[in-house]
């Protein structure tokens, strides 16, 4: 995960105020050699390097009880090196594995709508049998099928998150100090695209649906996951070291998928909010969404979008782990005013 990225970060900092942040040895992967000096002085064990860095991730990974990736590439020297962790001490760290894409359950589950249409079908994360029908085809799936082959070889146990459209600007420490990203992709995307072309826009008739989830619901699932792997006991403090033993019950491997949802929207319902604040700016005379025409569509996706995809999905999986998200669709369409530079 991406300490210096908009879910990467806002999970750090969560975990940097965690109730046994001080058993923690926190140990992140940064690019910029400064910036390793300001994580170091805020007390996080620093690398410095990148994920094409595929041994430096296995030597590290190597030395870690808990693990996260996003990156295929990443993930298979990660997996190398808990691999080399188990050989070494028999027992079995875990991996947490995050979509490297912002809307990753649509990278998983997206059809071919251009917006023209709704779909009906709507995936369940406990529905292990329907999760298992996802075809290598899509996009990150033959990253996930590795992780899952890891998990049944007995080597690790993995746990895969899939946040939706993530919505909402990211604060904290990290955000404060300039080390983090604040800002999500979908959204403010289509608000710069929208101010560019003097009307909010939108893919078809942007009836295609999407889940989403606020930023510090989707840390929340995160801690909650932790804190299934990592359990709270009486004896950590005076134990901090003692192997880490998640709860038996928890899912993991070809279960261990938990999507990040709180409600779904139309391109449209987004298009239509971001228009009339564009209106309420004097930035456009029309609130309503408009198609991107083929011009536009070649400008501004030169490799092709996903706005247009339906992606629809229930966190069932967190929620029976006590995940409680709080804002919902009403809130994200509240948001996008924010997003707006003044």
């Amino acid at each position: 995960m991406d300490v210096a990225g908009y879910i990467g970060g806002s999970v750090l900092a969560s975990l940097l105020k965690h109730p046994l942040s001080d058993t923690f040895r926190l140990t992140i992967l940064v690019r910029d050699a400064a910036k390793a000096s300001q994580f170091r002085m805020m007390g996080i064990h620093t690398v410095v390097g990148s994920h094409s860095d595929l041994q430096l991730l296995e030597d590290t990974a190597a030395d870690a009880d808990l693990a996260d990736a996003d990156d295929e590439g990443a993930a298979k020297a990660i997996l190398r090196g808990l691999k080399r962790r188990f050989e070494k001490t028999g027992k079995v760290p875990s991996l947490i594995h995050t979509h490297e894409f912002i809307v990753s359950v649509q990278g998983v589950l997206v059809d071919d709508a251009q917006g023209m249409k709704a779909t009906d079908v709507i995936y369940s994360d406990l529905n292990i049998e329907q999760m298992e029908s996802i075809p290598i085809t899509q996009p990150h799936r033959s990253v996930d099928l590795a992780i899952v082959d890891a998990d049944k070889e007995g080597y690790v146990r993995t746990y895969i998150v899939l946040p939706s459209t993530i919505y909402g600007i990211a604060t904290g420490p990290l955000v404060d100090a300039g080390l983090q990203n604040a800002h999500s992709q979908q959204i403010p995307q289509l608000v710069e695209l929208s101010l560019d072309r003097g009307q909010a826009g939108m893919v078809g008739l942007g009836k295609n649906i999407w889940p989403n989830v606020h930023i510090h619901d989707v840390v929340d699932l995160y801690v909650v996951l932790i804190d299934s792997i990592v359990p709270h006991r009486s004896d950590t403090h005076s134990h901090p070291h003692r192997a880490i033993t998640p709860h038996p019950d928890l899912a993991h491997g070809p279960s261990g998928f938990y999507f990040g949802e709180n409600g779904e929207h139309t391109l449209y319902d987004v298009g239509l909010a971001i228009g009339k604040v564009m209106v309420s700016l004097g930035k456009s005379k029309d609130a309503n969404p408009t198609p991107f025409t083929e011009e536009e569509t070649k400008k501004y996706f030169p490799n092709g979008t996903m706005m247009g995809t339906n992606s629809r999905c229930r966190a069932d999986r967190g929620r029976e782990l006590g995940w409680k998200p709080k804002k919902t669709t009403k809130d994200m369409l509240a948001s996008i005013k924010a997003e707006f530079k003044h």
